[in-house]
């Protein structure tokens, strides 16, 4: 962690003079990246020497400063196999950062070898196709909205100011980072797991060894590179290392959280992929495996990204307002309410971005802290701030802090692309604010504390989109449905949800932010994601999972353990064998993926997790069961 490298580049400082004069004085970085996201949420990697780089710093400063066949980025219908140019375009309008490599020394310098990372949107046609460019639009469109919203006179008396006296308005976000450390080969004993997790042992305790340092080096870091770290900290997750022999601890796995400081919304992505990419070479230094999967221990507490927003105008007298914070008593201001209203309507054709993959959905189980229904929480009374853990997305206030009122989205998960998550909730929260900006708060808290049988203007008749209920526990599953709808429970069926609401897509297509291309190309994307991952990934480790079965006790020794077996061998042929009375469900699901028969392979998607939770179930209660495991 040496002070004197180079680990950020701040706008204001990528001009050719400076960028010449710095590289030039730090000849331990040596080569540049070129680092897009594309729809999928890949972000790309490239080594360019930085000589070439200098050479040609025109072009990629103010031009295209590469290209690609498409090979390299996941644009489904958009770079086809005849028409697969994409260009690179470097973004000088936030931090450019070096990563270094620390098993690799320069031998002039005596430092480690870094890599300017240049974050990029990338063009097919001529037009941009990128995550990044995508969130660039929508955070343009919905600072557009609110500025033109200032004309409106109700809008003007609620707050004091009008457009004219708005110098910037700005919108803020922030994420938290969750994911599992484990030393190399450490599998969990998932009873040994509940049970520290059901008695909150690791939840902020003391992180010790490895996991200590590694988790100390990062923050130090990340405070090197200008990120701000605010904390880290042991999260619900884990079980206690053993000090082996050589006084160190083995067996590790622990789930973590690192939080950091809030930002623009673009630069706040960049971070959160930055942070990852750091987390995972910090830890493996130490000998640490990381995860980010959204569930990687089945019926453990999964690791969730929950994302913060906010909105706020800078006045020209210099004075900052948050636009979500009540200007009177009461939970929210006019633009607040409609924000929050934006995103629960039309939080079907959002949820794709948010909840896109088959681990995702393993997370998003009631009784897990995830929220699986569209619903709201603001609090008992605007001066007692609640923090319902149940609901899908919450506001966060301090009567004290005006400025630090905002919402809390609980359903992303560190594999969800955060560009786009942001970038759908902006063009709900716009929707929403377009129609609450003609009404009253009082109103439009009405409107949102709706019951199911009551109808309005923008939220209408069939459902309720808040409570301050715990949403397991309080409501039985009809209930739940009844006041909240059916959520989705595999990738297909949140897919579905842009078909269903075509009302609700055309939000997102407003002002072409994400157009038809773009939506077209990202379900595309995620079908193939969803059913080829089914097909090749988990199918095959069910299998395996389900050949390590065993059989353990003599024949006629023991009834119960004979009739405890045939339970267990029942469903294993069910899911993995095909008989005269039918096909196993595998091979149906299989054979589903080769039909393009969607739906079926989403129904039989369902039926696999339930089957394989029974099985698991029957083979525990077999082995617990027996006297001898021979």
């Amino acid at each position: 962690m040496r002070k004197d490298l180079l680990y950020t580049l701040k706008p204001h400082e990528l001009t050719k003079e400076h960028l010449t004069r710095t590289l030039n004085s730090h000849p331990e970085v040596q080569f540049v990246s070129l680092a897009a996201v594309d729809l999928i949420g890949h972000e790309t990697d490239t080594k360019i020497p930085v000589r070439l780089f200098l050479e040609d710093l025109d072009t990629f400063l103010y031009g295209f400063a590469a290209q690609t066949d498409g090979s390299s980025v996941f644009l489904p219908k958009i770079a086809t196999l005849n028409n697969a140019k994409v260009d690179m375009k470097a973004d000088p309008s936030v931090n450019w950062f070096v990563e270094y490599n620390e098993t690799l020394m320069d031998l002039e310098t005596g430092k480690p070898v870094g890599t300017l990372k240049i974050p990029c949107f990338l063009y097919h046609d001529g037009v941009a196709v990128d995550s990044r460019h995508i969130l660039q639009e929508a955070e343009t469109v919905m600072k557009k909205d609110i500025l033109e919203a200032f004309q409106s006179p109700s809008l003007q008396k609620e707050f004091g100011f009008t457009a004219e006296d708005i110098d910037e308005v700005c919108l803020t976000t922030a994420t938290e980072l969750e994911f599992w450390v484990k030393s190399p080969n450490t599998s969990g004993d998932i009873e040994a797991l509940s049970t520290s997790q059901e008695l909150k042992e690791q939840y902020w305790s003391k992180t010790r060894g490895a996991v200590r340092s590694a988790l100390e080096e990062t923050l130090i870091l990340m405070d090197r590179y200008g990120i701000e770290p605010e904390m880290g900290h042991k999260e619900v997750g884990g079980v206690r290392a053993k000090l082996n022999d050589h006084g160190r601890f083995e067996g590790v796995l622990e789930q973590l959280e690192i939080d950091w400081k809030f930002s623009s919304p673009k630069q706040t992505a960049d971070y959160e992929l930055f942070v990852k990419n750091l987390v995972r070479e910090v830890f493996i230094r130490y000998g640490l495996e990381v995860t980010f999967l959204a569930k990687p221990l089945d019926k453990i507490a999964g690791s969730g990204e929950h994302t913060h927003f906010s909105a706020a105008v800078k006045l020209k007298d210099g004075k900052r307002v948050n636009l979500f914070h009540s200007t009177r008593e009461d939970f929210l201001s006019s633009i607040g309410y409609g924000a929050i209203m934006g995103v629960l309507k039309n939080y079907e054709v959002i949820n794709p971005f948010v909840t896109s993959s088959n681990e995702a959905f393993k997370r998003l189980k009631k009784g897990y802290e995830a929220p699986i229904s569209i619903v709201c929480s603001l609090g008992y009374e605007p001066a007692v701030p609640s923090r319902n853990r149940t609901i899908l997305i919450g506001l966060i206030r301090d009567e004290k802090n005006p400025l630090a009122t905002r919402f809390e989205l609980r359903a992303p998960n560190p594999h969800t692309n955060t560009y786009l998550c942001m970038a759908s909730m902006f063009m709900a929260m716009k929707d929403g604010i377009s129609y609450a900006v003609l009404k009253e708060p009082e109103e439009l808290l009405k409107e949102l504390s709706k019951t199911p049988e009551e109808s309005f203007d923008y939220l209408g008749k069939g459902r309720a989109y808040r409570t301050e209920k715990d949403v397991f526990d309080d409501f039985t599953d009809e209930e739940r449905e009844r006041y909240f709808g059916v959520a989705p429970e595999t990738v297909y069926e949140n897919i579905k949800g842009f078909f269903q609401y075509p009302e609700k897509t055309q939000i997102l297509k407003a002002e072409n932010v994400f157009s038809e291309k773009i939506i077209d190309s990202y379900i595309d994307g995620l079908l193939y994601k969803w059913y080829t991952e089914i097909d090749h990934r988990i199918i095959p480790t069910f299998i395996q999972e389900i050949r390590s079965f065993k059989k353990f006790h003599k024949d006629g020794v023991f009834l119960d353990d004979r009739a405890n077996w045939d339970k267990v061998e029942r469903l294993k042929i069910s899911l993995m064998k095909n008989t005269d009375k039918g096909k196993g469900v595998f091979n149906y699901m299989r054979q589903a993926v080769e039909q393009k028969e969607w739906d079926t392979l989403s129904e039989t998607q369902k039926l696999m997790y339930d089957k394989m939770d029974e099985l698991r179930l029957a083979y525990k209660e077999y082995k617990e069961n027996l006297l001898d495991l021979q």
